[in-house]
């Protein structure tokens, strides 16, 4: 009885221990929002945030970069000195050191401060999380730092006029010349080619194996001579593209991320981040108005609501569904960190992001009626819904077609047999 009764205290007191650390692990997190909280309302300039309207309103930095402002300087180094622009790459590779729950707190209080993004970076977005978990120490320390702070732009090197969809058909080579390789072939729809101060790339190494082997991941400077970007005009009238020369283009041998010839597994884990980030909407960004502001002012209210009904269900449809969609992206998050996560989880989001975002686009010129089609001006001011409208296509084909991604859950997610 007596040894009962010490096993049932001892029970107890484990009991209560436990809710002790997870209440002081809450009231650490709290304590860590509110000095977030003070951080920004400290640091963040006000003309930092006003809302995003056109992508020249983006940071984007880099070697040649012009900063609009010097509000826009002050908030990407404000920023860069935390280690905020990368906040869960460790400290010494020029991050925060943060956890998730920390790094979401963060998003959560710049969110509510209306804050801009202090950097857009396919550095941050893309390479820094493959070179974390494939590149050595050396190639971290040389890059990750660099990417954190905004000195290096990137873009990245990885459809060709041949091997779009079926990217592992890719024919740009790089044979090996003892302590470098020699680069030659032609890469398409490099987004930001033209500005980009460093490229990572996929390139053929063997040409005997089998397609999705015999490649492998190369970094390069982009100003390394033999390298043309030329840039493509698009439907919308803008572009961010370039089609991109290799011409006996030398790149060092430690310029190779893992190991020769296995670049497919790194270029999965990348595109798995790409088709993320194309399907992270965010209804409420980078516009002075929302869509339903934009109805409101253009049809009218009657009795408190807005006057077409129609119209009414179709934009709660759509706030409904981007809500669901950011609930998914939060669960998948939450699963990766808990070991438990699901590729295929990138492509459901990033097919379900990009058709919504042709919806909204599609309706956005259906609110505004013959007006919307108006075509008069520059890019950024006449003519924004429909230019935005035909813009938001190439969001379904970039990262990989829709057609691909329904391919992919099919089979990887449903179990379903191939034709």
């Amino acid at each position: 009885m007596a040894l009962g009764k010490v096993a049932r205290a001892g029970q107890t007191s484990s009991f209560y221990k436990g809710e002790i650390m997870a209440l002081t692990a809450e009231n650490g997190l709290e304590d860590f929002r509110q000095d977030v909280r003070r951080w920004i309302t400290a640091n963040c300039p006000p003309e930092m945030c006003k809302p995003i309207v056109s992508e020249n309103d983006l940071c984007w930095a880099g070697r040649h970069f012009v900063f609009t402002s010097h509000a826009q300087r002050k908030w990407l180094d404000a920023m860069a000195s935390k280690g905020w622009t990368a906040p869960t790459w460790p400290v010494r590779h020029g991050g925060g050191g943060l956890s998730e729950d920390e790094a979401k707190i963060l998003a959560d209080e710049l969110d509510r401060a209306g804050a801009r993004a202090p950097l857009s970076s396919l550095g941050v977005w893309m390479l820094g999380p493959a070179l974390l978990r494939f590149g050595t120490e050396e190639q971290k320390l040389e890059h990750l730092p660099k990417i954190a702070r905004g000195e290096i732009r990137w873009c990245q090197g990885y459809s060709e006029p041949g091997a779009g969809s079926d990217l592992a058909s890719l024919r740009t080579r790089a044979e090996d010349r003892g302590d470098h390789y020699l680069v030659n072939g032609q890469k398409i729809w490099t987004s930001h080619g033209d500005k980009a101060d460093w490229i990572f790339c996929l390139v053929r190494t063997d040409f005997n194996a089998p397609k999705h082997r015999g490649i492998s991941f190369l970094l390069f400077d982009m100003q390394t001579p033999g390298i043309t970007a030329r840039p493509i005009q698009l439907i919308s009238g803008t572009s961010h593209f370039t089609e991109t020369f290799f011409d006996d283009v030398r790149v060092p041998k430690q310029n190779l991320v893992g190991l020769e010839n296995h670049g497919w597994e790194i270029a999965k884990v990348l595109l798995g981040h790409e088709r993320e980030l194309i399907g992270a909407l965010r209804f409420k960004a980078a516009e002075t108005e929302t869509i339903v502001q934009s109805a409101i002012r253009q049809i009218g209210l009657s009795n408190g609501v807005l006057a077409d009904p129609m119209l009414r269900a179709e934009l709660a449809a759509l706030e409904m569904n981007a809500a669901a969609l950011a609930l998914t992206a939060e669960r998948a998050r939450q699963e990766e960190s808990a070991g438990l996560g699901n590729a295929t989880m990138a492509s459901v989001q990033k097919y379900i992001g990009s058709e919504m975002n042709k919806r909204r686009a599609r309706l956005a010129v259906s609110i505004g009626g013959t007006d919307a089609l108006d075509w008069e001006g520059d890019a950024s001011g006449g003519g924004a819904a429909v230019r935005a409208w035909l813009r938001s296509y190439g969001g379904a084909i970039a990262g990989g077609t829709s057609e691909i991604q329904l391919n992919i859950i099919a089979k990887r997610q449903l179990g379903l047999p191939g034709t």
